[in-house]
């Protein structure tokens, strides 16, 4: 009997839940990280935007940029100024206080697509879509239609008219006494004698990220952007040392209220839906420079720029909102390293208020799960170019080979750097890297104490223990036990309605998901692989992924319970051999069923052409005139079996050899059964023969190590699947 299909009925709370499902499917950069499900080494964007090809590598004569001054036919002609704040001009919420003038700044906003035609503020120059248009800028034409990307042209217009600062700000900021001179260094003084800043240690080499937070006096809360697995790290720092003013080039601000923290504390931090945080940060804890080899998220709603950090400004624009200005914070950091500059966290500046309406969790899938490749690929990188911008563009180009961003912001960080050359922006000098010479031993005289406050922290429905959450610390835990996999979907349903949906559940937990179907789709990245061989197609795959620990497939109708195999070995083969329903004995003598006896003559040949040993080992495992026919649902290959077993699938050749044959055959001829992992795939519901009436209710079990059969057809089966699987995986409820 075919898999049962799930139940019909739906709640107008479940018909509300598929249409935000939907729109977030629609959403143009959250499909894509959908569609290529995190394909490594990507950080934080899809796999599709790695090149298939080799890129040509940008060509620019600096010297023949022509100059682009500010015109009289420019918008607003007479607006000047050396300080300026840039935001977005998002519709205004009824509960927010628009982010006022402060005196002696130009407080400047940049239109998109979502901007109402009558939006006003007071104080505020508004740059519409139009005069963006009209200001000439090269990398205008790469800007997204509506997100906070499109600052870009703001932050071109402000140093054309004679920008020195220039504060990243949000719509929500209420700056903390309406003095921003008060609150970050706004002018620096660069002489080499003068006032000293505390900064972390660098006396451990392997930490290459902090949580500022921890400093501020709240441990258990962290930034967006920040490595999940490091959000469990709450001790106050051993010691502190010292660094000379006048590098901090970027000045990351705190938010007292609504910090930028993730959906993933956001979503585990409240006890009712509607109840708003309001968070405070030590006001009185001084302000922490990070030194070369150390580096925390920055954002765009609450920092400070100086001239020699102004091509850091530049937001990517072919990933999505909520990676945007992660990436782009971790990249310059990067880059002021080669300039001497440093970053420095400060002290609240500003109070956010929360609307009680955070982005969803699929948004910002990547940055928990694959931020911490980006952080070492920029830790790893050096360049021999002999200019800033030159280097500038050389990382620019690594990260669009490594997959960190799409092509398009190649193209965009090309046009940026030449628009600044064109507005008269002079680059700053290079100096010689830090992290490459020695580091100077750390004496007594030199450590400096600090002990952080720990102030109240508004958990609300999780009491607070000094430690991450356990569902956060479950996704941790599964994402390092599975995230070096390679999971492999075969759908036999409509792939159109199904594709996106085994991505976006399966792809927070493992390295990649191949999805392969007899109904390829290239929108949809759906390879074409016939079942009844689809053994024939996986050596394909292990080439692709070459690092990979381990390949992981699957059928479509059998749920995978990932958080029931962490004690399973991934170095030993996995398969259902201890499930008599999936696994038996096909006796060929006197066997009358000319399909078997087909098969049968088949494996025997193949067998033949083994290597002898191969060739041994099947023989002993099996026998002369036995077959083994597994159903091969699920099973798992470690990397140290994929040589041998692609090599034995070229032996097969054109064999007609089923899949449920070919499969155990496979297996059984790379090791001996007792070898195979005894702690894997043994706690299975697998069931042949359903009545018509059995509900997934009935079936499912989030005990089990995997549930078959289980059939999902579209999204609203892809939904109920995800309530009944919370109850192992309670985070899973989030992608809803």
């Amino acid at each position: 009997m075919p898999p049962h299909a799930l139940p019909t009925t739906s709640t107008p709370a479940s018909r509300r839940v598929v249409y935000v499902l939907l729109a977030a499917l629609a959403t143009a950069p959250f499909l894509l990280l959908l569609l290529y499900g995190g394909a490594s080494p990507s950080a934080l964007c899809p796999a599709s935007y790695r090149a298939p090809r080799r890129l040509p590598y940008p060509s620019v004569l600096w010297s023949r940029v022509p100059p682009l001054p500010a015109l009289p036919t420019s918008p607003h002609p007479d607006l000047r100024g050396s300080r300026w704040i840039v935001f977005t001009a998002s519709p205004h919420a009824p509960r927010h206080r628009p982010l006022r003038a402060v005196p002696g700044w130009q407080l400047l906003a940049v239109a998109d697509e979502a901007t109402p035609a009558d939006w006003s503020q007071p104080g505020a120059v508004l740059l519409t879509l139009a005069d963006q248009a009209r200001l000439g800028f090269r990398s205008v034409s790469f800007l997204p239609a509506r997100g906070p990307a499109r600052k870009a042209a703001a932050y071109l217009f402000a140093v054309q008219r004679g920008a020195r600062v220039i504060y990243d700000a949000d719509a929500r900021n209420a700056v903390l006494g309406g003095n921003l001179t008060a609150h970050f260094d706004v002018d620096l003084d660069q002489r080499q004698g003068g006032a000293v800043l505390l900064q972390y240690s660098h006396a451990d080499p392997n930490r290459t990220v902090v949580n500022p937070f921890v400093h501020f006096g709240q441990p258990s809360v962290w930034p967006r952007g920040l490595p999940l697995e490091k959000a469990g790290e709450l001790d106050a720092e051993e010691f502190y040392t010292e660094i000379f003013s006048g590098g901090q080039f970027m000045q990351q601000g705190l938010c007292n209220g609504l910090p930028d923290v993730d959906s993933v504390f956001y979503f585990t931090r409240k006890s009712l839906e509607m109840e708003a945080f309001d968070f405070r940060f030590d006001a009185d804890a001084p302000k922490v420079a990070l030194p070369q080899g150390t580096m925390t998220p920055v954002n765009s709603v609450n920092t400070l720029f100086h001239s020699p950090a102004f091509w850091g400004l530049a937001l990517p624009v072919s990933v999505s909102p909520m990676a945007s200005d992660v990436i782009r914070g971790y990249w310059a950091q990067r880059i002021l390293w080669e300039i001497g500059g440093y970053l420095v966290v400060y002290p609240p500046t500003v109070h956010r208020i929360d609307n009680v309406r955070a982005h969803p969790f699929d948004e910002e899938k990547d940055l928990h799960v694959n931020v911490g490749k980006l952080i070492k690929f920029l830790m790893e990188w050096r360049s021999s170019k002999r200019t800033l911008f030159e280097r500038i563009l050389d990382l620019s180009y690594a990260m669009t080979e490594e997959g960190f961003w799409g092509e398009k912001d190649l193209h965009f960080m090309t046009a940026w750097l030449q628009d600044l050359v064109a507005i008269g922006y002079r680059q700053p000098r290079l100096m010689s890297l830090e992290i490459d010479r020695p580091r100077a031993t750390i004496g007594h005289g030199d450590k400096k104490e600090f002990a952080p406050k720990k102030l109240p922290s508004v958990h609300l429905g999780v009491e607070e223990i000094g430690e991450v959450s356990t569902e956060i610390g479950n996704l941790i835990k599964w994402r390092k036990h599975f995230g070096d996999i390679v999971l492999i979907v075969h759908c036999a349903e409509l792939v159109d309605r199904t594709a996106l949906e085994w991505r976006l559940l399966y792809g927070r937990i493992f390295r990649a998901v191949v999805i392969l179907s007899e109904q390829s789709n290239s929108d949809l990245a759906v390879e074409f692989s016939n079942l009844a061989q689809a053994y024939k197609y996986l050596p394909k795959v292990f080439a692709r992924f070459g690092g990979a620990q381990g390949f992981l497939f699957l059928q479509d109708h059998m749920i995978f319970n990932y958080w029931n195999l962490l004690n399973a070995d991934k170095a030993r083969l996995w398969i259902t051999n201890q499930v008599k329903e999936s696994w038996s004995d096909v006796p060929l003598h006197g066997n009358k069923i000319e399909w078997f006896v087909n098969q049968g003559d088949m494996i025997k040949k193949a067998v033949s052409n083994f290597p002898s040993h191969y060739e041994d080992n099947y023989r002993r495992n099996v026998g002369e005139n036995n077959l083994i026919r597994c159903s091969s649902e699920i099973f798992y290959i470690p990397q140290r079996y994929i040589g041998g077993f692609s090599n034995l699938v070229k032996a097969i050749g054109s064999l007609d050899i089923h899949h449920s044959f070919a499969v155990p055959m496979l297996f059984l001829a790379m090791d001996s059964l007792s070898n195979f992992e005894s702690k894997a795939l043994t706690k299975l519901v697998y069931r042949a023969d359903l009545p018509s009436n059995t509900t997934l209710s009935t079936i499912y079990t989030a005990e089990a190590h995997a549930v078959y059969p289980v059939k999902v057809q579209n999204e609203m089966d892809f939904v109920k699947l995800i309530r009944v699987m919370s109850s192992g995986d309670p985070f899973l409820m989030e992608l809803v």
